[in-house]
């Protein structure tokens, strides 16, 4: 699990309870000095397209030209050829060899068929007090833990009809590892149910399985759970991702992708949760208390194709997936970190510098994504004011691209309320457009690599995605990763059937306090 809501700190008391919820971790100002290495980085995957990009115009200026053409004028063509030999083999050849080369390299294109998200049944919700009336019956938190708990839900943007799986609701909780188990197979397969019934597809004309589960990884792995549930072919080619925290969702659609780039005519199948079960932490570390009161049980499945005959009944086509890792640096390596505390009590540590390392990975994954997508005015705009810059040396501030021009929606990751008001505010966002992440909030909590799919679902219920229209999916995770997806919507998409917000979708937006 990856914590994204405001990062805490409390004072210890012996005889008085001193709790302070500090809300000073903002996200800095991560479009200062923008490193030249990432927007070069963009312009490379743009440039590794140019031959398409050059081909494409030049037939269809050649296509035109030749409608307009009456039979004479392809009477006269014709003999003019004849006596130019050498220039017809020419442009022949060269017309050959770069449509082979651009059929041979340019991607397949990876069509989003359809998706499905867990909805639990209504005897898992938990509101807030009852969270924690149930941690205090529990008798795991001293009283300024519990205290620093209650200011966090107070703050944390949840509302009361979250959900916590089974084993959550017992007293004191069941932590086995059948009870683990129970609730990764009760997430998806109710999820994977409700996928091949809206989609019709049989689960063994599926020949990719990703799944990805950070924190709950058990053997046989959880991917081998749903080759054993659904019969799956024999040779199918199964991955099970883990550790990788809230943005391993991103990371299994973009392992699809270039599986499905190999593999012609083929499903893929991208299977996004967490265990909540074995991954509690019951201790008194501040920094490790934060998971506990944003972390709720979620789930999604999305059916992939790269089957032409697909594209017409698909909602979206996968446009550019941008993945950002800041491993190499101790700080972000260790910023989101499942330790042990001085007792031996086992939770994810989240550090003080979480926010900060968040910006500057979403600084390198937004400056890398910045030439896919923005229009060229933008980025003539964002040259200019820095090559203005370096020659008069006077640290102006470099222009911010508007990505408003470039997306029509925004799933930002749920991971908490500090990050999705940080983001609206940086990227000069209006309430429209994070009302999606606030939203999926406050009705599901923080489902992890889930959460930006219940926004998505939420941006189709509403009926706000239209042909044509791109949306931005971006999430953080630990190691410290920050990726990207762009996805086109392909027709005006319809609600997803079965749906998680199809029962209360009328009932938002609300207000959050």
């Amino acid at each position: 699990m990856d914590g994204g809501g405001p990062v805490s700190s409390a004072a210890r008391g012996s005889a008085t309870v001193n709790v302070q919820v500090q809300h000073s971790y903002s996200l800095p100002d991560f479009l200062q000095n923008v490193k030249l290495k990432y927007v070069k980085l963009g312009y490379h995957y743009l440039i590794s397209h140019l031959l398409t990009l050059c081909l494409l115009p030049l037939l269809i200026l050649v296509t035109i030209q030749a409608m307009q053409m009456n039979s004479d004028d392809i009477r006269q063509l014709w003999l003019d050829l004849q006596y130019n030999l050498v220039s017809v083999v020419t442009c022949s050849a060269f017309l050959v060899f770069g449509s082979t080369f651009n059929i041979l390299t340019r991607p397949r294109p990876v069509y989003l068929v359809d998706y499905a998200c867990y909805r639990p049944r209504d005897s898992l919700k938990v509101a807030n007090q009852m969270l924690l009336d149930r941690a205090q019956l529990a008798g795991y938190f001293d009283e300024s833990s519990m205290e620093f708990q209650r200011k966090i839900l107070e703050r944390s943007g949840l509302g009361d009809e979250t959900y916590l799986p089974e084993s959550m609701h017992f007293i004191p909780p069941k932590t086995t590892m059948q009870a683990a188990r129970e609730e990764s197979e009760q997430v998806i397969f109710g999820t994977l149910d409700n996928l091949f019934a809206n989609t019709k597809i049989k689960p063994k004309d599926i020949e990719i399985l990703v799944v990805n589960s950070s924190l709950f990884n058990p053997t046989p792995s959880l991917s081998a759970a749903v080759v054993n549930k659904y019969k799956l072919r024999g040779n199918i080619k199964s991955f099970n991702l883990g550790g990788m925290g809230c943005s391993a969702g991103l990371i299994a659609i973009d392992l699809a992708k270039d599986l499905l780039q190999v593999h012609k005519n083929a499903y893929a199948v991208v299977v996004s949760t967490e265990n909540i079960t074995q991954n509690s932490y019951r201790g008194m570390k501040k920094s490790m208390l934060i998971p506990n009161c944003l972390f709720r049980v979620g789930g999604s499945a999305i059916l992939l194709s790269n089957k032409s005959s697909n594209r017409w009944q698909a909602k979206y086509k996968l446009v550019h997936v941008v993945r950002t890792h800041k491993g190499a640096d101790n700080k972000a390596f260790k910023c989101v970190y499942q330790e042990e505390d001085d007792d031996g009590k086992t939770g994810v540590s989240l550090s003080k510098d979480l926010m900060a390392i968040a910006g500057g990975a979403l600084k390198t994954n937004i400056t890398t994504l910045g030439p896919l997508v923005l229009p060229v005015s933008e980025q003539l705009l964002f040259f200019a004011t820095m090559v203005f810059d370096k020659m008069l040396k006077r640290n102006l501030k470099p222009y911010i691209p508007d990505f408003k021009l470039a997306f029509d929606h925004f799933c930002i990751h749920a991971g908490g309320r500090a990050v999705i008001d940080e983001l609206e505010k940086n990227l000069d966002l209006l309430p429209v457009h994070v009302e999606a992440s606030r939203m999926t909030l406050h009705r599901f909590g923080n489902t992890s690599s889930s959460s930006i799919w219940y926004e998505l679902a939420y941006l189709e219920a509403k009926g706000r995605i239209r042909k044509g229209h791109r949306v931005w999916q971006i999430a953080f995770g630990s190691g410290f990763k920050c990726n990207s997806a762009v996805w086109e919507a392909l027709g005006n998409v319809k609600p997803c059937e079965n749906g998680p917000w199809e029962d209360c979708i009328d009932k938002y937006p609300v207000k959050v306090v």
